[in-house]
């Protein structure tokens, strides 16, 4: 099955979304990413047992960041899928990419085009 999703994301394949930090998060905006989600195994379900659950708290912890600086936090989100699921991760990478089309471009890219005119 071939899925069909927005060509504007770029996937970053990770053992387990226990292994994103919230620096990461936080550096992808910095390098001028409009929004950053997470797709990882149903809760309860993860090989590394409490993987799924550390990167929703980082999630959490990086959405309070972003909107105490006004990025917004809700340009990040995570989402719990089983590896059988593939149109609904085709249908999340849609519903994620309107969200940022909606909110515009990241502030952070914004402002360096500006300092750079």
């Amino acid at each position: 099955m071939r899925l069909s999703y927005p060509v504007n994301i770029k996937i970053v394949r990770v053992p387990c979304t226990g292994k994103v930090d919230i620096i990461h998060i936080l550096r992808a905006f910095e390098k001028g990413a409009d929004g950053v989600y997470l797709v990882g195994c149903m809760e309860g379900d993860c090989h590394f047992n409490q993987g799924n659950f550390r990167a929703r708290k980082r999630v959490e912890q990086a959405q309070k960041i972003l909107d105490t600086i006004d990025i917004g936090g809700e340009r990040v989100q995570m989402y719990n899928l089983s590896s059988s699921e593939g149109p609904l991760f085709a249908k999340y990478a849609e519903e994620m990419d309107k969200r940022i089309r909606d909110l515009g471009p990241n502030p952070i890219k914004l402002a360096k085009k500006k300092k750079a005119a």
